[in-house]
């Protein structure tokens, strides 16, 4: 039997973050509600092109094949549109296999009241304004970046990176680091080593991720052929001694990851380049570069990182 939602890991997505909308975002600036309307009405069998999110989505999703019974995840559609301009969404959804069927559709205005309603642990949508509200509500939101539509073709591991401070942890410790200088910052995490830090927005989508792997453990138990489906990585520019209250953290929580990178300041984009995720967490847009801009970003605009000038 399937998990009601309230014990599922819930991720709401709005159209935006899915698919490229920016011919669609064009009309509706240039020409007003009326003609975007239209447009959608006469392109309404023209499937929409795939956005950043949709990689880390589909897989997400996937991860329901691994185990039918339980159903543990679920997608939710959150978008500023209207239900009549919202169904060429949902045929592309439908087009592409995605398995989304719960909407929320409010004409026009923010949905990030809605997030909490659908039990969601993780809001994606590449409207800033949507998100900071979110954000500033105390729901768990995410600005998903421009950037090129990853392969989702291949195999179905979903890899997570997230940041720790500020993104899975609060932003205690970053705001010493703020107000001081990297002595200071390491003496105060040696010192505090032994209280785990209080959680972040994404804390509990970073809790509910190690359940599903737990149930994967099980799977490694009833058969050693089992392939893994998920992976996570925490990639911070914390080091030793200060990596100590990251693990005292994780362990008092009962998670963990299945790779930590101290960087020490190093640039994150050496880690992200070779382990590809298919989302990368930050608080801090200055760590969310790539190069080749094929690592999908997601800017979390959370505590002191993004209040201080």
């Amino acid at each position: 039997m399937s998990y009601p939602i309230e014990k599922k890991l819930v991720i709401a997505v709005s159209s935006s973050a899915l698919f490229d909308l920016s011919e669609s975002n064009s009309i509706f600036v240039e020409q007003g509600p009326k003609a975007y309307k239209q447009f959608q009405q006469d392109n309404l069998e023209k499937v929409l092109g795939k956005g950043v999110a949709f990689p880390f989505i589909k897989r997400f999703l996937n991860i329901n094949n691994r185990f039918a019974e339980q159903e543990p995840v679920e997608v939710v559609l959150l978008s500023r549109n209207s239900a009549a301009t919202g169904k060429r969404v949902f045929r592309s959804i439908q087009a592409y296999g995605l398995n989304i069927t719960r909407a929320a559709f409010v004409e026009g205005k923010s949905p990030f009241e809605y997030v909490p309603a659908f039990n969601a642990s993780l809001f994606l949508s590449a409207n800033e304004k949507d998100v900071q509200n979110a954000i500033d509500a105390g729901f768990p939101a995410g600005v998903v970046l421009p950037g090129e539509s990853v392969n989702d073709e291949g195999s179905e591991e979903l890899r997570i990176a997230f940041d720790f401070d500020g993104v899975i942890a609060d932003d205690e410790s970053e705001a010493v680091f703020k107000k001081g200088d990297l002595p200071v910052f390491q003496k105060h995490e040696v010192d505090n080593s032994h209280i785990p830090h209080k959680p972040g927005p994404l804390a509990d989508l970073f809790k509910k991720l190690s359940f599903l792997q737990k149930l994967e453990d099980e799977e490694v138990e009833k058969n050693r052929g089992y392939k893994r489906v998920l992976r996570t990585a925490i990639v911070t520019a914390r080091n030793a001694p200060s990596h100590e209250r990251v693990i005292t953290t994780l362990e008092s929580w009962g998670v963990s990851a299945n790779e930590t990178f101290f960087l020490g300041g190093m640039a994150k984009e050496r880690i992200l380049s070779r382990l590809k995720p298919h989302m990368f967490f930050d608080d801090q847009r200055s760590h969310l570069e790539s190069g080749a801009g094929d690592i999908p970003m997601v800017h979390i605009p959370f505590g002191v990182a993004n209040t201080l000038k």
